[in-house]
């Protein structure tokens, strides 16, 4: 044990020269020195000196795998991240920077595999926080409750396209726009006429009745400017009568929908049982 140590130096003095992926090996994989020592893995963990690799308080490091890719340095507390932190991809560059708690992510940025900024984090009760497209382009700021948009909030394609206040993620009560900031819809309890616009030729995208913040109702939904489905939305999905339309204009389906999916196949499976 630790205790039975005369002196932290002598640990130093035999590690100061190996880097840390070496330290590790032998602590973790030679008896004879944990022997040497009276030194076990768990003693080493508790040791919260200079040297230290995986903390159980302290700085401390994480390695994953046969190759020991390093994939977290920061703070531990009873072996558990708290505190200030970096998380690794696999090819050495950073996922997350910040704070975490209790082993997850509380305060930081979190970035995309070109070092852009996607996410940044704020899970404090009532926090403030961003959100970004893969492009790095600011998409949402705004408050946030138990890591859900809650409170007053913003939303951007590049442009400002709605203002107001959020209810779980979901819109609730705000003025949506288009560009030169016109008004195109607006919130009142969840309920209202929505639409929704490309993020970069502004072109419609869909319309639809909203209900408790959600798709409900009749809708339709455009690309490039031409109609690809009208009909009928439960709860964000595609349910109930609906048409889809091709490129061209024609129809390529007309029936039922169910929790977003054609009822086509389940029709059919019918018919062959009553056959």
């Amino acid at each position: 044990m630790l205790k039975d140590i005369k002196s932290s130096y002598f640990i130093q003095m035999i590690f100061v020269y190996i880097n840390e992926k070496q330290k590790l090996k032998l602590i973790k994989y030679n008896k004879r020195l944990q022997k040497t020592l009276n030194l076990s893995i768990i003693d080493y963990k508790l040791f919260t000196g200079k040297y230290i690799i995986y903390g159980e308080n302290g700085i401390g490091k994480e390695y994953y795998g046969e190759n020991e890719l390093l994939i977290f340095e920061g703070e531990f507390l009873n072996g558990v991240r708290n505190g200030k932190g970096k998380e690794y991809r696999d090819n050495g560059k950073i996922y997350f920077e910040g704070e975490y708690f209790n082993g997850k992510e509380l305060n930081g940025i979190r970035y995309d595999n070109n070092d852009n900024i996607i996410y940044e984090v704020n899970n404090d009760i009532n926090g403030k926080g961003k959100e970004y497209y893969w492009n790095g382009q600011l998409k949402f700021k705004g408050e946030y409750l138990n890591g859900k948009r809650n409170g007053k909030g913003k939303e951007y394609t590049g442009t400002l396209i709605f203002e107001g206040e959020y209810k779980n993620n979901l819109k609730w009560n705000g003025k949506g726009y288009i560009i030169s900031n016109i008004i195109k819809y607006e919130l009142k309890d969840g309920k209202g006429y929505i639409k929704e616009y490309h993020w970069y030729n502004s072109n419609l995208e869909f319309e639809c009745e909203y209900l408790n913040g959600q798709r409900n109702g009749k809708g339709k939904e455009y690309y490039d400017n031409k109609l690809r489905f009208e009909g009928e939305y439960l709860n964000g999905q595609r349910n109930g009568k609906g048409i889809e339309y091709g490129f061209g204009g024609d129809i390529v389906y007309e029936g039922e929908y169910s929790n977003g999916k054609k009822m086509e196949k389940e029709k059919n499976i019918m018919v062959m049982m009553v056959h």
